[in-house]
């Protein structure tokens, strides 16, 4: 209650003109652009921050400032704050176009000729082009309004050629724009290069910032995604207490999503004792009555004993889970791993010093992406879900960056039947040894 009375008290003294009824069309083309802008602001920070109910509020106000930006003279403009306030629109999700007819109307040179320009190559895809130009610009708003976005911006840039420095560039993102929309996608970014780079204490250390301030925000299932990865690829002792400490920010459904994901990519990776730590841990976890955690978990345990000597066992157990209790995704999966394992326990016969593994499930037909709780195979995961992800814009991000991310196939499902493939070829070599 107290959170809708403050959004609604930011919206009567900084957005009147935007409620229907309210005011006529005047009063929004009068309102200056920098006091829309801080009210897009609040309400984006409100969505990280766990008020998902205001991205509809997002969306209508980023049409409303689009139409006052393009409909402002440009004597609006003499004022810094308003430019300031068309380069935030434009890296918080606005239309680029928009920042291309501010540009080209720019007559009175009140835009910065370089921040646009790597702006405008950056939103059109081009983003490694921009690194050299905007990294010689931006030390000069390191404390003006637009810094955060603009190191932000420098950080996605740079992620790809130099993890270690575009982490840099996040780091003083974050730090200049506490508790905002910056911040979070600044450390859930940092998470996922540190993991990159190989830089597992940087890695927890960034992951637990996040879960202190950020498991409410409609991006969090992909912070878990990458915290998953963080766990599986460095688990030891000292891990597992940093892995312990970040958890006990997240409440018991938080806690076992990750412990199921934990699992699910452990089975995959091979590491058989940490999947079925995992998977206990998730079914402990379980809340009274609520069969399909422990339905997961025990599919997981199941899955990494397909390698071991208990492969019978294993192939029984994944073999009696009903379709109806698994994801698309961990149906293909276990469809997988049941090739894997009767292709083991096959008996040899003439061709077998010369078989090929070329069993290869069928993908699910509906992207993965567009499943709820895919990733586990529970319907309701507590991280959110992929519909509120693609409703609410990210800070810095691009169009073309969140197709390429919805075209990403399944590397979980490949790399368990290559891992198998390659057990076969073990198992091949044995044969031709004792046929000599």
């Amino acid at each position: 209650m107290l959170r809708r009375l403050r959004s609604a008290l930011m919206m009567s003294a900084l957005a009147i003109p935007l409620s229907a009824g309210m005011a006529d069309a005047n009063d929004l083309e009068e309102l200056a652009p920098f006091k829309m802008i801080r009210s897009l602001q609040y309400v984006q920070d409100s969505v990280v921050l766990g008020d998902h109910s205001a991205i509809e509020m997002q969306r209508f106000m980023l049409g409303a400032i689009d139409k006052r930006l393009r409909a402002a003279d440009a004597s609006v403009f003499r004022d810094p704050r308003n430019v300031d306030a068309a380069l935030v629109y434009a890296m918080s999700g606005g239309n680029p176009e928009t920042l291309n007819y501010l540009a080209d109307h720019d007559v009175d040179g009140n835009f910065d000729s370089r921040v646009t320009d790597a702006l405008r190559q950056y939103l059109g895809g081009k983003g490694g082009l921009i690194v050299e130009s905007l990294s010689k610009a931006a030390p000069e708003y390191r404390n003006s309004r637009v810094g955060p976005y603009l190191f932000l911006i420098l950080g996605n840039a740079t992620s790809q050629q130099d993890p270690v420095g575009a982490m840099k560039f996040y780091d003083w993102a974050r730090l200049t724009a506490p508790g905002t929309i910056i911040e979070e996608a600044a450390l859930r970014r940092s998470v996922f290069l540190a993991v990159q780079a190989n830089m597992p204490d940087k890695g927890f250390r960034y992951a637990l910032n996040y879960a202190r301030r950020y498991l409410t925000s409609p991006y969090a299932s992909q912070f878990a995604d990458v915290f998953v990865e963080l766990a599986v690829g460095h688990f030891d002792e000292a891990a597992h207490e940093r892995i312990s400490e970040i958890l006990t920010f997240m409440d018991a459904p938080r806690q076992r999503e990750v412990y199921l994901r934990v699992a699910r990519r452990a089975a995959i990776s091979g590491k058989q004792s940490l999947a079925k730590l995992a998977s206990e841990r998730a079914e402990q976890l379980a809340a009274d009555g609520a069969s399909e955690p422990r339905v997961l978990a025990n599919f997981y345990a199941g899955l990494a004993s397909v390698p071991s000597s208990d492969v019978f066992a294993a192939t029984q157990s994944i073999a009696a889970i009903p379709d109806a209790e698994l994801s698309p995704r961990d149906r293909a999966l276990r469809d997988a791993a049941k090739a894997v394992a009767e292709a083991v326990v096959r008996p040899p016969d003439d061709e077998s010093l010369t078989q090929a593994f070329s069993a290869r499930p069928v993908r699910p037909a509906t992207p993965v992406e567009q499943i709820e709780g895919a990733e586990t195979g529970s319907g309701m995961s507590p991280f959110g879900s992929p519909a509120a992800d693609a409703s609410a814009p990210e800070a810095g991000e691009t169009t073309q960056a969140s197709a390429e991310t919805a075209d990403a196939s399944d590397p979980a499902h490949d790399g368990f039947v290559a891992k198998g493939r390659s057990k076969l070829e073990e198992i091949d070599a044995l044969l031709r040894g004792e046929g000599k």
